[in-house]
């Protein structure tokens, strides 16, 4: 059964508030404020290196360096997946994948990049790795998973009306066979109609904005039967860093606490891409807030448009 071994997360330290990048993300002072007072946003993070400018080599390799469970088990890991948003994020003949897997020690595992799903990819990842894993017949075997970006783009700075996106990072060690964070479920629908650049489509961005509530209330009630259980079962939502908004409606509409969503990363950090549910799951253990035998949700949205749960025990 697939497992989370471990989490880490990586937030740099350079914080950027929201009203200075109006001149980047061309946004109008109403727009600022918003994001500021109805979506809860107030900075993001930007990773910098003090002499040169920080690569996506740099923001993997800062996630992975915090992975302590990873040190001494490196020849038990047999793929590394980079769960990424963007398709392409670094010019051709770049592979800060490979290259990171030759640094840490893991050239010998298999390693791709999985993009699929847009910012439900972390999620796909974490699937994927226990598919292989499980058909590997290593029974000592781990994967490696991977999530975070760079800002390199305008539209990887900004979904308009929606989010903000940050730099933070994770790394995620699965294994097939833990006793730990075991997977019950896993439900992803895809919904093409929604597919196309929101940014320069008013009317699909509209007609997403409208339906996202739903579809996101149907695949968090999708997941939790799949695994079983009732609303009451699940003691923490680990949800993608947007914003506060589309949560306080889901929370009222499913019939779960809003204390029971993680928020706290969504004003301090926006969204990290493919890597906001490790870095709630983070801090979550970290807080306290998962004792063994809660049963907790991991949920993604990319575009595109494609919804993820998935329901996990501790």
């Amino acid at each position: 059964m697939t497992a989370i071994d471990a989490v880490a997360a990586y937030l740099p330290a350079t914080r950027i508030a929201i009203a200075d990048l109006a001149d980047e993300l061309t946004l109008t002072p109403m727009q600022v404020r918003l994001m500021q007072r109805v979506l809860g946003l107030s900075e993001i993070r930007v990773d910098r290196h003090p002499d040169r400018a920080a690569t996506l080599f740099d923001l993997l390799a800062a996630a992975v360096g915090k992975l302590d469970a990873l040190r001494g088990r490196e020849h038990q890991v047999r793929f590394v997946l980079h769960a990424r948003s963007m398709p392409v994020a670094v010019p051709y003949p770049v592979n800060p994948l490979h290259d990171l897997c030759r640094e840490i020690g893991l050239a010998h595992a298999i390693a791709f990049t999985v993009t699929q799903q847009a910012c439900a990819s972390g999620l796909l990842a974490l699937d994927l790795a226990g598919r292989l894993l499980a058909g590997c017949g290593d029974p000592d075997a781990l994967a490696l998973v991977l999530a975070g970006e760079k800002r390199f783009t305008y539209d990887a700075r900004l979904i308009p009306g929606t989010c903000v996106f940050g730099e933070g990072a994770a790394a995620c060690l699965v294994s097939d066979r833990g006793d730990r964070d075991r997977l019950l479920a896993s439900v992803s629908r895809s919904y093409g109609e929604y597919d196309g650049r929101i940014s320069t489509r008013p009317d699909l961005a509209a007609a997403f904005g409208k339906a996202y509530p739903d579809l996101l209330v149907d695949i968090v009630r999708a997941a939790i039967a799949a695994a079983g259980l009732d609303v009451s079962d699940i003691a923490l939502v680990l949800p993608p860093n947007v914003n506060r908004v589309s949560w306080r409606r889901l929370a009222n509409t499913v019939g779960l606490p809003l204390d029971d969503v993680v928020l706290d990363n969504v004003p301090v950090a926006g969204h990290s891409f493919c890597a906001d549910a490790f870095l709630n799951y983070v801090t979550a253990t970290e807080q306290g807030r998962l004792k063994p035998g809660d049963r907790y949700l991991m949920v993604a949205v990319g575009s595109g448009a494609t919804f993820s749960a998935m329901v996990f025990e501790h």
